[in-house]
């Protein structure tokens, strides 16, 4: 098969539903697993001409927000107290990935990206930009399309 958006699905396959992810990372905002679930329906429905249905589609993506850890990324001296020069946002999420009519394109994997942010940004401004937490999602994202429908 070849496609020009870059992705390889069988003609069989019309449909795909993606559940709610989780959010059982302890430190992760409240919005955390609705705007992330969002951007994920939206990204394939973007780079697919695949119909999202509420369960049992042919294409199926469940999981779970397993980390949000906000962490300070490089120390250093200043004044001769050790300060966080940066500090670095990771998420990790758990993807389950089936595909009813072919099972050996299955998977289970965790998936993570991490992002430095200056010292002087805190958790808080970061939850509070869309655009910040937008990159890191769709890194995740991304690398799940690319495992699942683009066969990378």
């Amino acid at each position: 098969m070849y496609s020009f958006s870059g992705t390889n699905i069988d003609p069989a396959v019309k449909t795909i539903s993606i559940s709610t992810f989780a959010n059982n990372a302890s430190n992760g905002p409240s919005f955390l697993a609705q705007r992330f679930t969002e951007d994920f329906k939206d990204y394939f429905q973007r780079n697919t001409t695949l119909k999202l249905v509420p369960r049992d589609g042919d294409l199926q993506f469940d999981g779970q927000i397993i980390a949000y850890d906000f962490a300070p990324a490089a120390i250093q001296q200043q004044n001769g107290q050790d300060q966080a020069g940066s500090n670095q946002l990771t998420i990790q999420v758990r993807v389950k990935f089936t595909n009813t009519k072919d099972p050996k394109q299955d998977f289970e994997q965790t998936l993570q990206t991490t992002r430095p942010f200056p010292a002087t940004r805190d958790i808080t401004s970061i939850n509070n930009d869309p655009t910040a937490l937008r990159e890191l999602f769709r890194n995740i994202i991304t690398d799940a399309f690319n495992k699942s429908v683009a066969n990378w």
